[in-house]
């Protein structure tokens, strides 16, 4: 797709990556970077096209995240809590933090694997205003894009080899956030449990 389509292709395929996340960004921007290195694509094009599919999938989340609101997320908690592993008043305490570092949760967070696309959804919800929102996610983005194409292009047909590094990680971080679920879920109801002081 890369090769038929050009900049197009990278840019639906990173919006896809960000929609639908099993699509890996670890794939696409290294080969997009090789693409670049033959000549047949512009690296700094490439990264461009990357940066702005990464930022509109990212913005889908964010408007979902804005409709449901901090509001609808604690009727949500308040039915269902067990699963969403939080209560209404940590929810509270989670949209304090979020608000006071919101910025820096968004900037790192796009160029953290798999917290890439999940660090929108509260952005949305505690009301983080769009421009703000977008400038931080397109510096994130766009540095998050830049390192894979400029592997990709440095590397040549040695591109596969970003995400035989970078998939241990992503891996990593996908994990230990599925253990944090488990745990959460396994311990709710003895965290509901305990006198609030």
């Amino acid at each position: 797709m890369v090769e038929a389509t050009g900049h197009v292709g990278v840019f639906l395929l990173m919006l896809a990556e960000n929609v639908f996340p099993p699509i890996p960004s670890e794939l696409v921007m290294p080969l997009a970077g090789f693409v670049a290195a033959r000549g047949d694509l512009s690296l700094v094009g490439v990264v461009l096209a990357g940066t702005a599919g990464s930022l509109l999938g990212t913005t889908l989340w964010y408007w979902l995240g804005r409709r449901l609101g901090a509001a609808g997320l604690k009727r949500f908690a308040t039915r269902h809590g067990r699963w969403l592993t939080l209560t209404p008043d940590e929810i509270d305490q989670a949209c304090g933090w979020f608000n006071r570092h919101c910025g820096a949760a968004v900037l790192f967070g796009r160029l953290a694997p798999t917290v890439r696309t999940l660090i929108s959804v509260p952005a949305g919800f505690v009301g983080m205003p769009l421009p703000r929102f977008l400038a931080y996610s397109a510096i994130g983005s766009a540095g998050w894009t830049a390192a894979l194409a400029g592997a990709g292009y440095l590397l040549e047909d040695g591109y596969t080899a970003v995400s035989a590094y970078v998939n241990p990680v992503s891996n990593a971080v996908f994990g230990g956030i599925a253990l944090w679920y488990v745990y959460r879920v396994a311990t709710f109801r003895r965290r509901t449990a305990r006198p609030t002081r």
